[in-house]
């Protein structure tokens, strides 16, 4: 979370970099690979709290669906429409909706942007230490090892590729 570089309270996302962000195993990364994320938070040294400008162009995902065991989640959207979709099913969040996510819920969640126009939303998430995330949908899960965030297989067999920090945190 630290950084060489000064931190300011006031940010301008446009100043920020965007991209995908995220570091998921193959074949897992297409769904948001067109995902936008830039890290206000960061830019402006919060240590506790993430928050995150997201852009979802059409046919863009948020992420993998999937819950965390010790992390809050909370979506605010800025404009657009995306699809929330749970265990309960799918739910069409407009501008001016909100919706959280508990830590240890169980039920998992990903956004999904199913217009033709982009959507903005703020992401925002505690940074609570040894968070671990399940994916329901798919054979992926995020588990310390040996005190290092891994990708791993339901049956526990790491990924490849090392992780130092979930895609999904905030």
């Amino acid at each position: 979370m630290t950084s060489d570089r000064p931190r300011n309270a006031v940010v301008d996302p446009a100043d920020l970099p965007g991209g995908a962000n995220t570091d998921y195993p193959d074949p897992f990364r297409t769904a948001v690979e067109r995902r936008e994320k830039r890290k206000l938070g960061d830019a402006a040294g919060l240590t506790n709290f993430g928050v995150n400008l997201v852009r979802l162009p059409p046919g863009a995902a948020s992420t993998q669906r999937h819950w965390h065991s010790r992390q809050d989640e909370f979506v605010y959207v800025l404009d657009g429409e995306i699809v929330l979709l749970t265990d309960a099913g799918e739910q069409v969040l407009s501008a001016g909706m909100c919706a959280g996510f508990p830590a240890g819920s169980g039920d998992g969640h990903q956004l999904l942007n199913r217009s033709d126009r982009d959507a903005r939303y703020l992401e925002v998430g505690d940074r609570t230490p040894d968070d671990e995330v399940d994916y329901p949908d798919i054979d992926l899960l995020v588990r310390w090892i040996d005190g290092v965030e891994r990708y791993v297989h339901k049956d526990g067999t790491p990924y490849e590729a090392e992780r130092e920090r979930p895609a999904c945190r905030s």
